[in-house]
């Protein structure tokens, strides 16, 4: 059974993404567009669009454009948005880098997209400089202060029109892990993330009067386009925090009046039960929606009542740009992950056999819609995975839809850790492990957590005779890896079960927590 929108469609231009996002900017001209939260530093409209066109200016006149790649390795504040734009504008695609990644994970990222420019800032240059040796990056850039050739030697005379593209060529590339493996380079196209907008626009009842607040990474395709995007294309004001500190997150909800509050689990757990959110006035916030992780129906129901507003949640993949599922306001369902998006349409099928299944079964989740990636970048063999021969995507998660349309997701297939929304994959900490001298052969499981969804857990088994504690096989991990995909316990034992084919049996792992 195909379960199609109970939404109505909604009309998707064929045009590139930086237009559309900006359609409005001469018109808004002064209103700010986007606010730095902790200086109050303000990019209006008008600067915005003037900031794009020039740095798209400055590209081209350098040689920039379709066929090149910008790596950009930034915490949320505003000019990200201009960085973004302007290599949309020029017709070049943009890598957006997670700052605490090691030089190492960096450096992998850089060397896969094939960036030839990068711009972070000051405080990740040593990293930065590090990471694109022996890559294709000619230059490293700095937005603000640095040791480094200033940003603003990128911009120039600023272009009058787009770059010419087809809406179909890839304008980010954000790395994900999918349903298993390592990272990959998601190829989203001008026509995914114009889609995606014009989506979430509608199911989620955007409006231009709205202000949101930015603190989800705009590297994340959350961030990038929930936030950043469809904040811009709707006209409302995005105040952006370059990393989360829940009083200052709440003192800005309070000076800025903000409407709608985009989070990840582990926020909405403050916001229900850590006392300083009473000392805050959080009346204009009109809804509280959760993605990246799932969020339980008795915690949404909690910090609702406290907030006085409805905490729902979506559902979606870098894949899928990143939204196939939302709640729209007043439709809100505990534990429901809200209903198929506009132009979307929703199959569930039983894993094994791959037969559909109808209205409260619980099978394999996959999507077909026009914010459908186009593929992994040079990994034919994970895009044939993924995508079945009608061209289903298989999301690797496990739920029902009821009769009403909503989406329950409750487990999953794929191997996926999500630890605070963050993506940990299990195959990139095993092979890490497997460096380790005293290890034989190791396996690691998501182990459920009441703050971060889930943490990383090692099974690992010891060369005959070695020694190793697991306080000192955390340690080794962590020097490797960024913060969120350090392994947070480690258990050692003598054996790990496999499977007739050799596949680690990682559901029996689960079964058996570490105490």
């Amino acid at each position: 059974m195909v379960f199609a929108s109970p939404l109505p469609d909604v009309e998707i231009p064929e045009v590139p993404l930086t237009g559309y996002v900006l359609a409005r900017a001469a018109e808004l001209g002064t209103k700010p567009a986007l606010i730095d939260g902790p200086s109050g530093r303000t990019l209006t409209y008008a600067g915005l669009e003037a900031g794009i066109r020039s740095l798209a200016g400055g590209l081209q006149a350098r040689g920039f454009g379709p066929g090149d790649t910008l790596a950009l390795m930034a915490p949320n504040i505003p000019e990200y948005a201009v960085v973004f734009h302007g290599v949309a504008m020029a017709g070049g695609t943009i890598t957006t880098i997670n700052p605490t990644y090691t030089a190492n994970e960096v450096h992998k990222q850089l060397v896969d997209s094939h960036a030839t420019l990068l711009v972070t800032i000051g405080l990740f240059l040593e990293i930065a400089r590090e990471a694109v040796e022996g890559t294709e990056v000619t230059e490293v850039f700095v937005l603000g202060d640095g040791d480094a050739t200033p940003a603003a030697a990128l911009f120039g005379a600023p272009i009058a029109e787009q770059v010419p593209i087809d809406v179909h060529d890839v304008v980010v590339l954000p790395y994900s892990s999918g349903t298993t493996g390592l990272n990959k380079g998601v190829m989203l196209s001008h026509l995914n993330l114009v889609a995606n907008i014009a989506q979430v626009l509608s199911g989620g009842d955007v409006r231009e009067d709205e202000k949101f607040i930015a603190v989800l990474p705009f590297f994340h395709i959350y961030g990038m386009q929930v936030l950043m995007n469809t904040g811009l294309r709707a006209g409302a004001t995005v105040i952006t925090m370059p990393r989360f500190d829940l009083e200052e997150f709440l003192r800005l909800h309070q000076e800025y009046g903000i409407t709608r509050s985009f989070v990840a689990p582990p926020i909405v757990v403050a916001l229900a039960k850590h006392p300083m959110v009473d000392d805050y006035d959080l009346s204009k916030l009109e809804q509280v929606f959760s993605g990246a992780a799932p969020l339980s129906a008795e915690l949404a129901i909690e910090a609702g009542t406290r907030l006085g507003c409805e905490v729902v949640q979506g559902y979606g993949m870098t894949e899928l740009s990143p939204v196939s599922h939302l709640t729209p306001p007043g439709s809100f369902k505990p534990g429901s992950c809200g209903v198929t998006a506009p132009n979307t349409v929703t199959m569930i099928v039983d894993p094994v056999t791959q037969k559909e299944l109808g209205v409260d079964e619980d099978g394999e989740v996959c999507i077909k819609g026009p914010q459908v990636m186009l593929g992994y970048l040079g990994n034919e063999a994970a895009t044939d995975a993924i995508f079945d021969r009608d061209g289903w995507l298989h999301t690797g998660d496990i739920g029902h839809i009821d009769s009403d349309g909503h989406l329950y997701v409750v487990d999953r297939l794929k191997e996926l850790i999500k630890y605070k929304g963050f993506q940990v994959p299990p195959a990139e900490l095993e092979a890490l492990l497997l460096t380790h001298p005293a290890i034989a052969d190791a396996a690691v499981v998501g182990l459920p957590d009441d703050e971060a969804g889930e943490i990383p857990v090692a099974h690992v088994v010891l060369r005959p005779g070695a020694e190793a504690t697991p306080e000192e096989i955390q340690e080794f991990v962590a020097g490797q890896v960024a913060h969120y995909k350090q392994i947070r316990k480690v258990v050692i034992t003598d054996t790990i079960p496999k499977s007739a084919s050799g596949k680690i049996l990682r559901r029996l792992l689960r079964d058996q927590p570490p105490t």
